[in-house]
């Protein structure tokens, strides 16, 4: 299955009544995006929201979900194992790939994620709707792949083992500008590559499978390291991810904790600045 649907067939699953449909947008400047969900929404769409489903036992920001919580919010939707998933978000691509991110470590099979997202649907002159959809719970079995998700540890020290792939923007990695998030070193993990997410995204979707194996080859991807994927916290390092799946590249690992996590102050993590 590829990581995209296009909006007229995703219009014709949820005429069918085949698909479960989540909105999956977060902003990291604190927009209500549940809020927004409830004025202007797809028929059917529910909010999946990536900082209530997390792991709340950690200060870093919106970290996946045990499999134990996850499959109680997702059964709370009404979505099971089987079940079709598409996300979107409000934006085009962004946070949809982190969604989408999470449903693939817990095993399901079924997600792929709205190409262009809510702009394209509406683009294409398809339906909304507000109001927040009553839907029956239902049991979830996730089938976790906690082989997916690298920390902190792991990284340190074995460096020549990864190639880190960081989805920040280039004056992030390079340490020119601060972070946007408090406390926080600026600069890259030392030996990463820069390939911000943006390079990936044309109209709000993936590019081609061919431009993509292109950009991902002139970042080095294709060598006996093992791909890891980061960001600020997760969120567009998934993108590579989806990106990187929608290739055929199946076996790379996302660091979840991220730069929220490396570059804390007082943290003693190297950290490199300029070009890589």
């Amino acid at each position: 299955m590829t990581t995209q649907i296009d909006a007229e067939d995703l219009h014709r699953l949820i005429a069918n009544g085949t698909v479960k449909v989540l909105d999956g947008s977060w902003a990291l400047d604190g927009t209500d995006m549940r809020a927004l969900h409830e004025q202007c929404h797809i028929p059917g769409a529910q909010f999946f929201d990536i900082e209530v489903v997390s792991d709340h036992s950690t200060e870093l920001p919106h970290m996946a979900p045990s499999p134990k919580q996850f499959a109680q919010a997702v059964g709370r939707l009404g979505i099971s194992e089987q079940d079709h998933v598409v996300i979107y978000d409000r934006q085009g691509l962004f946070s949809a790939a982190r969604v989408w991110w999470t449903f693939h470590i817990m095993g399901h099979k079924s997600v792929q994620v709205l190409r262009g997202g809510l702009p394209a649907w509406k683009a294409a002159g398809l339906r909304i709707e507000g109001g927040v959809p009553v839907v029956a719970e239902v049991a979830y079995t996730p089938r976790p792949l906690a082989e997916k998700i690298i920390g902190l540890k792991s990284l340190l020290g074995c460096s020549e083992r990864f190639l880190v792939l960081d989805a920040r923007s280039r004056a992030r990695f390079e340490g020119t500008v601060p972070e946007p998030r408090a406390g926080l070193r600026s600069g890259h993990m030392p030996g990463s590559r820069s390939l911000p997410f943006g390079e990936l995204i044309r109209d709000g979707a993936l590019k081609s499978v061919a431009e993509l194996r292109e950009i991902f080859a002139g970042a080095g991807v294709g060598g006996n390291a093992t791909v890891v994927t980061s960001c600020g916290s997760g969120v567009t390092a998934a993108i590579l991810s989806m990106a990187l799946a929608e290739t055929g590249h199946t076996s790379a690992l996302l660091y979840d904790g991220s730069w929220a996590e490396w570059g804390q102050e007082g943290l003693g993590t190297p950290v490199a600045t300029g070009a890589a």
